[in-house]
């Protein structure tokens, strides 16, 4: 509910707000520029009755006097039937530039306000402004329940760019839109009435009808420093029953034009007061600094409705169209997906449309969106959850489990069904996790936790039919995966190791994809990606790609990953047999969680094995010399040491802080995680400066550092968990 408050208006309102913000945004640098042009007030205790002396003899005519909260004085005269005005310089009292505004701000200042379309323009205006409010109100629940809870709401972000930038940009930028948009419905509705107004001026007094007192002894005026000046008024030309109106910052009334007393005086209102302050906070007068402040915050709308766009769009092609998608309200079966990538979402449709062919009301929808509440029809919950990484939600189960502590048991049956790749240490921890969790609150059990192994469609089947006969129905799921838009990779190099080991393995080089050049230019559709990312390649007479993690990334201007060939592994065997020149389809996943994190602090490469791959295009990558430190284990120096060379290259030019090796078919016989315990006492030094912590490899190798390290950083009170949890520690495991 949350999400779909918080998409629909921004991208309905997106042009409308992008094009308030970047006006607003202008208009914000106008106030600087006025009161660093405001002319320079030489006598700190001037008066306003000298000031309008002063103006006074240099046009006699004057008939208004104002000061701007910048400190800019202008004047408006006749003479001789001629109206004038102007910028006046408060120690002479002479103009010295045009009182006009200059058409640039006055046409931004109308866009700005009502779109040149009048009252209708203002209620447009209005319209933007609420749905800023409402978007900025609705981000903020949104970051809470995506990080956690508001005690985590400032952790660091993971997942795509877009995503990121889209939190990190509202996260500086959230005060200062709903300050903006709130001030703006104010203003708004005091144009149209909707607001009482404030007090006004006092009552008109009884005048003497004598007229040509001095200014400059007018005790009112005289004690009235310039400072708190907002507007002068003068009497009407020959009209005795006319007064002088002084407004200040502390109220307003009328001087006697013949005897130069106060006849009345009427304080500023605590409305009036409200109503100065939220246009103060909307335009910047009288606050610059806060009104740049402001104006720069606005420029985070136009970045977030490109990341937001982005956003939807990528949302759009992951979740297939749902048909019959029925409110939660009246759903008989709801079902809830977690999915990273988009493919689980590719089974909850096969099984939305099998549940409603057979007569089911079926709602679906992300785990992140649970609500037992609104299941007010419903008979049965069913949970398609995929596990990210090492047993982490994925980006659609952000914030389930806790939502899940939070709701009491419902008398409602739920099933479980956990998407994976058993070759994962974590192979369906998450969905573990929500089985373990719904049966410790109380909720029954409509199936056992059942999984599915790297997409198998006999896996979905089979679970299928359980779940048919748990409902009393003849549930068939045939389910086609759907593979990703793929580039095709041409071989141009290969290295080849471990054969003397038994243990083939190569270096894979592939040149990029060829692309036309209105790709090229606009970014659509080329392959981007960094070291550490994954390459999913679909072997052939196969649906389910296979992923390997990549050693470079676009900026080297090729491909490049490394290969184990593993007994009857359908895509490892073919992928070693390719020769130079020779093609496979492939496409990228983003790994945005495993690289090193910004900043100059130094970063610990653990890796074995083909496991060296992202970490030897971190290395290639570090032209800034970065403290890297590699621990890199294998079976033997002349038979599977991957890179060698350019390991040490790296290691003379600066790219490679220390290189240390273990290798376990010599006379030394040793493991990576041996080579991290001889060197525990550095190691120990670097993680608590501040290291941040990189392993790739099989999992065996993985369970023996996590080990290793725990050892290490006892000492310290440190823990590989706390690592984990503070961002300092990341694995690529298979």
């Amino acid at each position: 509910m949350i999400r779909s408050v918080h998409r629909w208006p921004g991208l309905f309102a997106a042009l409308l707000l992008v094009l308030l913000a970047l006006s607003g945004s202008i208009l914000s640098v106008f106030p600087a520029i006025e009161a660093m042009g405001a002319p320079a007030q030489s006598e700190a205790t001037l008066s306003v009755a000298e000031l309008a002396s002063r103006i006074q003899g240099v046009y006699p005519g004057v008939e208004q006097i104002r000061r701007a909260p910048s400190g800019k004085i202008t004047a408006f005269w006749f003479d001789a039937g001629t109206p004038g005005g102007a910028v006046i310089d408060p120690t002479t009292g002479q103009g010295v530039g045009s009182a006009d505004i200059s058409p640039v701000q006055r046409w931004l200042t109308t866009l700005h306000r009502s779109l040149f379309l009048d009252d209708t323009g203002r209620i447009v205006v209005a319209v933007g402004a609420a749905s800023m409010l409402l978007l900025a109100i609705s981000g903020i629940a949104l970051v809470v329940r995506r990080t956690g809870g508001w005690r985590h709401v400032f952790v660091r972000l993971k997942g795509p760019l877009a995503g990121r930038l889209h939190v990190e940009i509202a996260r500086i930028a959230v005060i200062g839109l709903i300050l903006s948009s709130v001030t703006a419905l104010w203003m708004t509705a005091s144009t149209f009435g909707l607001v009482p107004e404030g007090s006004g001026p006092p009552p008109f007094p009884q005048v003497s009808g004598q007229g040509g007192f001095s200014l400059s002894q007018m005790q009112a005026l005289h004690d009235t420093p310039v400072t708190a000046l907002r507007d002068l008024t003068f009497p009407y030309p020959g009209d005795l029953t006319d007064a002088f109106t002084l407004k200040t910052d502390a109220g307003q009334g009328f001087v006697d034009q013949g005897t130069g007393i106060l006849l009345a005086w009427l304080p500023l209102s605590a409305w009036d007061q409200v109503t100065e302050t939220i246009y103060m906070l909307h335009t910047g007068q009288g606050a610059v600094v806060l009104g740049l402040v402001l104006g720069l915050l606005a420029l985070g709308v136009p970045m977030m409705a490109v990341t937001g766009t982005i956003m939807w769009a990528a949302g759009r092609r992951a979740r297939p169209r749902l048909r019959q998608n029925m409110g939660a309200g009246q759903a008989e079966t709801v079902l809830l997906v977690g999915s990273e990538g988009g493919s689980t979402w590719g089974f909850a449709a096969t099984l939305h449309a099998a549940l409603t062919a057979a007569g089911q009301k079926v709602h679906t929808a992300p785990m992140s969106a649970f609500a037992p509440d609104r299941y007010t029809q419903a008979n049965r919950i069913i949970v398609l959850a995929a596990t990210y990484g090492n047993g982490t939600a994925p980006a659609s189960a952000k914030g389930f489990l806790d939502r899940l502590a939070a709701s009491p048991a419902r008398p409602i049956p739920l099933a479980v069904l956990g998407f994976g790749d058993r070759s994962f240490p974590a192979f369906c921890g998450f969905a573990t996790e929500v089985a373990n969790k719904a049966q410790a609150r109380g909720w029954n059990t409509l199936l056992p936790m059942d999984t599915v192994d790297r997409q198998s469609p006999q896996d979905f089947a089979r679970w299928g039919r359980a779940l048919g006969a748990a409902l009393g129905l003849p549930l068939v799921l045939h389910h086609q995966p759907v593979t990703p838009r793929t580039d095709s990779l041409t071989l141009i190099s290969r290295r080849d190791y471990g054969v003397e080991v038994q243990a083939p393995t190569a270096i894979l080089r592939f040149a990029l994809p060829d692309v036309p050049l209105w790709r090229r230019l606009t970014g659509f559709g080329v392959m981007k990606f960094a070291s550490g990312d994954l390459l999913g390649i679909v072997p052939q007479g196969s649906q389910v790609p296979r992923f390997y993690s990549l050693a470079s990334a676009n900026a080297d201007g090729f491909v490049e990953i490394c290969v184990r060939k593993h007994p009857d592994g359908l895509c490892s065997g073919q992928l070693t047999d390719l020769q130079p020149g020779q093609t496979v389809r492939a496409f990228v996943r983003r790994n945005p969680d495993f690289r090193p994190a910004r900043g100059r602090r130094p970063v610990l490469l653990i890796g074995a094995g083909t496991g060296i791959g992202p970490l030897a295009g971190f290395v290639r990558a570090n032209r800034r010399h970065r403290p890297m430190h590699l621990w890199f284990g294998a079976r033997h120096p002349d038979s599977d040491m991957l890179y060698g060379e350019d390991l040490r290259d790296w290691a003379k030019d600066g790219h490679l802080a220390t290189l240390n090796t273990a290798f376990s078919r010599t006379a030394a016989r040793s493991y990576v995680q041996d080579a991290l315990r001889r060197d525990g006492a550095r190691v120990a030094q670097l993680v608590a400066g501040g290291a941040q912590i990189l392993v790739c490899g099989g999992r065996d190798m993985a369970v023996g550092v996590t080990e290793a390290l725990a050892d290490i950083l006892a000492p310290q009170g440190l823990t590989p968990a706390r690592l984990k949890a503070e961002g300092r520690y990341a694995e690529d495991v298979y």
